[in-house]
């Protein structure tokens, strides 16, 4: 089984506009709601791919019901401690030219009884999964090393744990050497200090991270692909060109299909087309995190993987 985290969940609102003008009244070509944050668009690729799954994390108030009642109406399985606080919204504005801007709310006050109510709650799912994947930020008041702590429960347990965040929360979170992480081009720089000039740069602190105990690290390149490193060897993804329509989910959906390889112990190539595969599907389709399944089995065969 996967457990899914999502800390900061969030109802996400996908504007459909022209252009975004400072100053001026702006009318919506199209507005869509659905349950959103990182590890719920996670959550959503892995079970359109069949896999066993459950989520978690914290939910409350009427933005949190929104999200637990539409849940259940995908058949997602979800095990969410309720808070007192109301779990908060964040807004996205595309525009024509397919440039996304975003608004994103911190997020809830978690109590001391509610964070002690998670952890007790993820000791009990790690012990029934193989595959944790944490992606996203943390409500306000949750500590920076929340997902190390997490990551150290798994790693004694001889699980694998897949940690998709960013600033402080993956600097942190990489002390307790998770399986698998997804830096871009601004981690990379964040993590090791040095900077990060051309694809040279990117594959020299790949294999610093992997050689530090980190498994995989996958940094995405957009439409020009990935470079993954996997116990030591570098692999760069070429992907199809393909239609573009809502680039929103993208990065979250490939950790998706990685997740479901890894799952599945498929060989590295297999895990890395299939995350490939999810990642550019869900491009191509309005809703966030997101993908069809003949999409994805389509766009697997055009996938091309060089070791280098």
């Amino acid at each position: 089984m996967i457990t899914i985290i999502n800390l900061n969940a969030s109802v996400d609102k996908r504007y459909e506009i022209q252009d975004i003008i400072k100053g001026k009244v702006m009318r919506a070509k199209g507005v869509y709601s659905a349950a959103g944050g990182k590890g719920l668009h996670v959550a959503n690729i892995a079970h359109i791919l069949g896999e066993d799954i459950i989520t978690t994390g914290f939910l409350g108030g009427t933005t949190g019901e929104f999200i637990e009642n539409r849940l259940k109406e995908i058949g997602i399985k979800s095990n969410f401690v309720k808070i007192s606080g109301t779990t908060r919204e964040c807004l996205a504005f595309i525009t024509d030219d397919l440039v996304q801007t975003e608004v994103l709310e911190p997020g809830p006050f978690v109590t001391e009884e509610e964070k002690s109510i998670f952890i007790n709650m993820y000791d009990n799912l790690l012990v029934n999964s193989d595959v944790i994947v944490a992606s996203g930020s943390v409500p306000k008041n949750i500590e920076a090393n929340i997902y190390a702590k997490l990551i150290e429960k798994a790693n004694r347990a001889d699980k694998k744990f897949l940690l998709d965040t960013s600033g402080e929360l993956l600097k942190e979170g990489i002390k307790a050497k998770p399986f698998l992480i997804k830096p871009n081009k601004d981690e990379l720089e964040m993590l090791t200090g040095k900077a990060v000039i051309d694809e040279k740069d990117i594959l020299k602190h790949i294999k610093t991270l992997n050689q530090s105990g980190i498994k995989c690290v996958i940094v995405s390149l957009g439409a020009q692909g990935s470079l993954v490193c996997f116990n030591g060897n570098i692999f760069k993804v070429t992907i199809p060109k393909v239609k573009a329509v809502n680039p929103v989910g993208s990065g979250d959906s490939l950790v998706g299909g990685f997740a479901v390889g890894i799952e599945r112990n498929y060989p590295i190539e297999k895990i890395i087309a299939l995350g490939a595969a999810c990642g550019t599907a869900n491009a191509m389709i309005k809703e966030n995190g997101w993908v069809e399944m003949k999409t994805v089995n389509e766009i697997m065969e055009k996938v091309k993987i060089q070791r280098i």
